[in-house]
């Protein structure tokens, strides 16, 4: 590449222009340990189509440590994945899986998780960690707000895709529903108390305006949500006529 364009950047080149059965991943900074290989391999050899590193005995400040495991444990939790160390460089994979992924922007840091999406099986082994012999490390604040984010676009993507009117939907009718709620309400006190013919009690609680907000608001994210699902509906069906024009050929 003619210049760094980040780590995903680089695994999806590299996964691209790779031949071999099995392919392992490692970081540049003499960290991991490449006596591990042979132990990824094995258990490759055993039928998993997934082996992460984990390490277990890091050699790293607590000021990096600490936020990786609150990191590993939310993603664990949220994906269902049961391994400790998502983030680790050191991986085997087995062929059919790096050609099935699209890594960009941060989502090296979730290939298990999409790995497992498409069906293939995770699993992870102990590793040696050694200290840092090259480079600085690139962690810092931001990073907890930019895994954030990728891990809300890997949600997105592996689970709402195909279907994302039931996302935008989802939060578009709960809107809807809050501010015709609250409008109802405010309507039942204007008929029936004339509460909002007081001038003070309008400005001091402007649910009014807040009902009329959730409402027109959620009109328009549910709005957004079936442009969404016509849009995958279209994409589909091409994708459906071309399958079809292949297949004579094959």
């Amino acid at each position: 590449m003619n210049k760094n364009q980040g780590k995903s950047q680089a695994l999806n080149r590299g996964f691209k222009y790779s031949k071999g059965d099995v392919v392992v991943t490692m970081d540049a900074d003499l960290q991991d340990d490449p006596s591990e290989i042979k132990n990824l391999i094995s258990k490759i050899d055993e039928g998993w189509d997934v082996v992460s590193g984990w390490k277990k005995k890091r050699n790293d400040p607590i000021g990096k440590t600490l936020p990786s495991k609150f990191f590993n444990f939310i993603v664990s939790w949220f994906s269902g994945i049961k391994i400790h160390d998502f983030n680790c460089g050191l991986k085997a994979y087995n062929k059919k899986v790096i050609k099935s992924l699209n890594i960009y922007g941060g989502l090296h840091r979730f290939i298990p998780y999409l790995a497992s999406s498409n069906g293939f099986s995770v699993t992870e082994i102990p590793v040696n960690h050694r200290s840092r012999e090259f480079g600085d490390s690139k962690y810092g604040g931001s990073r907890m707000f930019k895994g954030f984010f990728d891990f809300l676009s890997v949600l997105f993507i592996s689970k709402y895709s195909k279907r994302p009117l039931h996302v935008f939907g989802f939060v578009g009718i709960l809107l809807f529903i809050s501010g015709l709620i609250i409008n109802i309400i405010l309507s039942y006190e204007w008929i029936v108390n004339r509460y909002l013919l007081d001038v003070p009690y309008s400005i001091d609680r402007p649910l009014l305006f807040l009902g009329i907000l959730f409402i027109i608001i959620g009109i328009q994210i549910f709005s957004i949500g079936f442009i969404a699902e016509l849009i995958v509906s279209y994409l589909s069906k091409n994708e459906e006529v071309d399958e079809d024009i292949i297949a004579p050929e094959n």
